[in-house]
């Protein structure tokens, strides 16, 4: 048993006199791997940044416009004011918008994108007119959010009129005092934006006698009764089915759309 416990003893003492346990080893070539890694993602970072900021690669050199109708992409261009030359990491996207919403009340929305290496592209939407305002022998162009873009000497086709019938003596005298012009005009922007797509296109004029009595002229003679400016989704699908049902019909009733009417031949 002395032999033995000798014995072990003895080689403890070897193993403790030995080179260093290998886990330790490898802890030293993990840490100079981080050390290099390291040098080597600050080289690349400061790459990065003196292209993107630095470099003259990477410079705005061309202004692409599209999604355009009635303005041009020179009209967009020009009122964008895209600093040419300047580094495109660096350009002020938010300050394009402004300016061009400013400019050009045409323009709804409009993304500035950035196209690498060298290029801005504008992604215009523009307004779509639901309604006129004939003021002074030239149209106002309201689209359905009731915003007034553009004034236009030419009626665009397609579009229909507002007719503001509202009578300052009489009955429909109450609902001009309680309502207002401004808000009837809405009310009528609001039918106008409803329209089903078939019948918009077919409107000559939203015609407005008070906040309940608001009716369409479609270009064929054919009349409709559309009431108020409320419930308007249900309005646009019964008027849609009763001129289905009921197509020699020369005057449609939907301000109660649970009880349509058709009349005439």
């Amino acid at each position: 048993m002395a032999g033995s416990t000798t014995a072990e003893r003895g080689a403890r003492q070897q193993g403790s006199s030995g080179p260093p346990p290998p886990v330790r080893r490898f802890g030293r070539r993990h840490f100079r791997r981080i050390i290099v890694l390291a040098v080597a993602l600050l080289f690349l970072s400061s790459g990065a940044f003196w292209l993107l900021y630095g470099s003259d690669l990477v410079r705005v050199e061309r202004v692409s416009v599209s999604g355009t109708r009635v303005l041009t992409p020179d009209q967009v261009r020009r009122s964008a004011d895209v600093p040419l030359g300047e580094q495109l990491v660096s350009v002020d996207t938010e300050g394009i918008e402004a300016r061009l919403a400013e400019a050009l009340p045409r323009i709804d929305t409009v993304d500035v994108v950035r196209d690498w290496p060298s290029g801005i592209t504008l992604e215009v939407a523009e307004r779509t007119p639901v309604l006129l305002v004939h003021k002074g022998g030239k149209f106002i162009e309201v689209d359905k959010e009731g915003v007034r873009f553009a004034t236009v000497s030419k009626a665009p086709k397609g579009v229909p009129a507002l007719k503001l019938a509202v009578s300052r003596t009489g009955s429909t005298a109450a609902s001009l005092r309680r309502f207002g012009e401004d808000r009837l005009v809405r009310e009528a922007v609001r039918v106008a934006g409803a329209l089903p797509s078939s019948v918009a296109r077919s409107t000559r004029s939203v015609k407005v006698r008070s906040y309940d009595a608001i009716s369409l002229e479609l270009a064929d003679g054919r009349t409709v009764d559309w009431g108020s400016g409320e419930k308007n989704a249900e309005k646009a699908r019964t008027l849609t089915a009763l001129m289905k049902a009921e197509p020699g019909a020369r005057h449609f009733d939907v301000s109660v759309p649970t009880a349509p009417a058709s009349s005439g031949s």
